[in-house]
């Protein structure tokens, strides 16, 4: 193994991490790079979906404990930590997408925040939390409409009511902070803000990389609703990467004079538009035909992030960028099918990750 997974499995192993959101695409990628680690896994999420990484890698097998559990109930939220005594809490359950959100706005206010709000409630009386992450998005921010990379301390804001929840969660966290963790020395806090996070074993509705192979494999049109829209496309590796280390920094309290929330995006070269995405799939022949349909809801047309404090402080940045991001999603669609393992699919793309 490399230099850089012996220092992460130095601080891993045997680490008692307490995950929401596990069942989900990010979530189930986290279980396996902390497994691989050497982390004890407490797992907490609604029931996966039967199409979903989650099952296809087995990941119930390498989780300690696998609660199958509502985050809105606060009573049992907390007697499951109560119970597992983590160490470190990696906050991932949400409702995740935006137009999932204008479909069902009450369902996506009330997992978003009220479970974000349950997560510290319970943690507050589990005297074993060191640290804790929590997952918001690139989408908090207030639209800047001359496309400039939003820092972390710009104007939080949003109008659809996923990226609103999550901006709300941003405050939420900050008077958490404020009002009851300020004076702690025993648990620390942060947020970590990405999005556009892309890799194989995602099979979300309406998302550019789904809906790409998706019509690949059963040889249809491609439906594209926003061909001029700049996203900072990143492989799902890299912000979990991220993620890792800054728990490990707030676990010995390293981060005590620094805002709680970072951005976790990628460089420049992969601020590029949906469209030159799609002609980037094209010249590897897995573009069949293109159907562009007029999206009737109001999303942000750039999105871009400044990751410059997650690079000087945590020492992270993006280590593949847009093309080769795009040859692991490829290489790990044709793999999946020869090998038929997915968890040491995503196992070898992590090893390949990690290498020095």
């Amino acid at each position: 193994m490399s230099k850089s997974f012996k220092k992460l499995e130095n601080f891993w192993k045997n680490k008692k991490v307490f995950l929401t959101g596990h069942t989900g695409f990010k979530g189930a990628w986290l279980s396996i790079f902390l497994n691989m680690l050497g982390a004890k896994v407490y797992g907490y999420s609604l029931k996966p979906e039967m199409l979903s990484l989650f099952n296809q890698t087995k990941c119930s097998k390498i989780v300690k404990k696998n609660f199958i559990l509502n985050i809105n109930n606060l009573k049992q939220l907390k007697k499951k930590m109560s119970e597992t005594k983590p160490d470190i809490i990696f906050h991932l359950a949400a409702q995740p997408l935006v137009n999932e959100s204008l479909k069902k706005p009450i369902d996506t206010f009330n997992t978003n925040i009220i479970g974000t709000l349950n997560v510290l409630e319970a943690a507050k009386i589990v005297k074993s939390v060191k640290s804790i992450v929590i997952i918001t998005t690139d989408k908090v921010y207030k639209i800047n409409p001359k496309g400039k990379s939003y820092v972390e301390t710009d104007e939080l804001g949003g109008k659809d009511p996923y990226s609103a929840s999550k901006a709300c969660v941003e405050i939420l966290i900050n008077s958490y902070i404020s009002s009851f963790l300020k004076n702690l020395t025993t648990i620390k806090v942060s947020s970590a803000r990405s999005g556009n996070v892309i890799g194989g074993g995602d099979y979300s509705k309406e998302r550019l990389i789904p809906d790409i192979l998706r019509a690949f494999n059963k040889n249809k049109s491609i439906i594209i609703r926003n061909p001029d829209h700049v996203r900072p496309w990143q492989h799902v590796i890299e912000p979990l990467y991220g993620y890792l280390i800054l728990a490990e920094k707030l676990f010995y309290n390293k981060l005590s004079k620094l805002e709680y929330s970072w951005n976790f995006g990628p460089k420049k070269s992969s601020f590029i538009t949906v469209k030159k995405v799609i002609d980037k799939f094209k010249k590897h022949k897995m573009i069949k035909k293109i159907c562009i349909k007029k999206n009737k809801n109001i999303e942000t047309k750039i999105l871009k992030l400044n990751s410059s404090k997650a690079i000087k402080y945590l020492n992270w940045r993006q280590k593949w960028n847009i093309d080769q991001t795009l040859k692991k999603i490829i290489e790990w669609n044709i793999s999946v099918k020869k090998e038929k393992n997915y968890r040491k699919v995503c196992e070898k793309q992590i090893i390949e990750y990690l290498k020095d």
